[in-house]
C-alpha cells in the first residue's frame, strides 16, 4: 500500500509529523503502519553526513528496507532528510513498479528555525552546525510538477496536517501506471542483452571521449540517443563503468520491450546519477 515520504531540512519536524500521521493512520484505519527511518539504522549522523559514501550506503539502506516493508496491506512512511530528488525519483520508480500510490510531505522551515530545533535537542542527537548548513545547502526541495513530488503538501511549523487530504491523495487515487522502464518482463531473447551491453559501452566511449573537450554546461550526444547527456561534472572510467553496471543489472530485471530505448534510458539515468 502508499508510501509517504517526509522531506524537509535536518530539524524541520519530519520525525514528530511521521508519528502524527502513524498516529492517525492506526486508529482510523485497520492497516499496519511502518516507519522507516534513519534512527533505525543505529548510525551517527554526524559521521555519516559528512562521508558522501556513507551517506549513500544509508539512502541504499534505507530504500531497501521500503522495498521490503510496501505491500498490499501496510503504509509505509520514509522519516529521512529525502533532500534530493534523484532519490525521489528513485522511490518513486520503486512505487511505480509496486504498483502503489504514494505522496510527499514536506516539513518546510527556515535556516534559523532549523538550526535553534537543532540547539534544542539532546547532545548526542544534534547535528554539528556545519554538517547542518552543509546538509540545508545541498537541499533540493520538492516541486510538485514533478510527477516523483507529487502529490505535495507542505506543511509550516503551526500548520495542522491535511489528514483527509493525504488519506484521499493516498486510497482514492490510482497507482501511477507503470511503463517500459520499470515494468518487470521476462528476458526474451538474447538480442535485448546484446544491445544492453552494446549501448552502454558505446555510451561510455562517447562520454570519454566528448570530455576531452567538453567543459560543465555542455551537452553529449549519446549512439542511438535522441536525449543528450547534462555534464554536470567530470566523470572518470571508474565511476562511469560502476554507474553502467548499476544501470544494467536494474535493466535486468525490467526489461524494455522496445530495444531502440535502451541509449536514452541510460542517458536518462546518467543525468539523475549525476545530480
Amino acid at each position: 500500500m502508499p508510501l509517504i515520504l517526509m522531506c524537509g531540512y535536518p530539524c524541520s519536524g519530519k520525525t514528530r509529523r511521521a508519528n502524527e500521521l502513524k498516529e492517525y493512520f492506526t486508529q482510523n484505519t485497520e492497516r499496519k503502519v511502518h516507519v522507516v527511518g534513519d534512527e533505525d539504522q543505529g548510525i551517527d549522523k554526524n559521521s555519516v553526513y559528512a562521508d558522501s559514501q556513507k551517506e549513500k550506503n544509508l539512502r541504499g539502506a534505507l530504500r531497501a528496507e521500503v522495498e521490503r516493508k510496501v505491500s498490499k496491506d501496510d503504509i509505509v512512511i520514509l522519516d529521512s532528510l529525502n533532500y534530493i530528488k534523484g532519490y525521489r525519483y528513485e522511490l518513486f520508480c520503486l512505487i511505480k513498479h509496486t504498483q502503489t500510490p504514494h505522496c510527499l510531505v514536506y516539513c518546510l522551515t527556515s535556516t534559523d528555525v532549523s538550526s535553534e530545533w537543532n540547539k534544542g535537542r539532546e547532545a548526542d542527537s544534534q547535528y554539528t552546525q556545519e554538517i547542518l548548513d552543509a546538509l540545508i545547502l545541498r537541499f533540493e526541495a520538492p516541486d510538485s510538477r514533478n510527477r516523483w513530488d507529487s502529490p505535495l503538501f507542505t506543511i509550516q511549523q503551526k500548520d495542522s496536517l491535511p489528514f483527509e487530504a493525504i488519506c484521499d491523495a493516498l486510497f482514492k487515487r490510482k497507482a501511477p501506471p507503470p511503463n517500459q522502464s520499470t515494468q518487470s518482463q521476462p528476458l526474451s531473447s538474447t538480442n535485448f542483452l546484446y544491445e544492453l551491453d552494446k549501448v552502454t559501452q558505446d555510451a561510455l566511449m562517447a562520454v570519454l571521449e566528448s570530455q576531452k573537450t567538453s567543459v560543465p554546461g555542455d551537452l553529449i550526444s549519446i549512439p542511438g540517443a535522441t536525449e543528450k547527456i547534462e555534464l554536470t561534472r567530470s566523470l572518470n572510467m571508474v565511476e562511469l563503468r560502476k554507474l553502467r553496471r548499476q544501470f544494467i543489472s536494474y535493466t535486468k530485471m525490467h526489461p524494455t520491450e522496445n530495444i531502440g530505448q535502451i541509449a536514452n534510458m541510460f542517458v536518462q539515468y546518467l543525468n539523475k546519477s549525476m545530480h
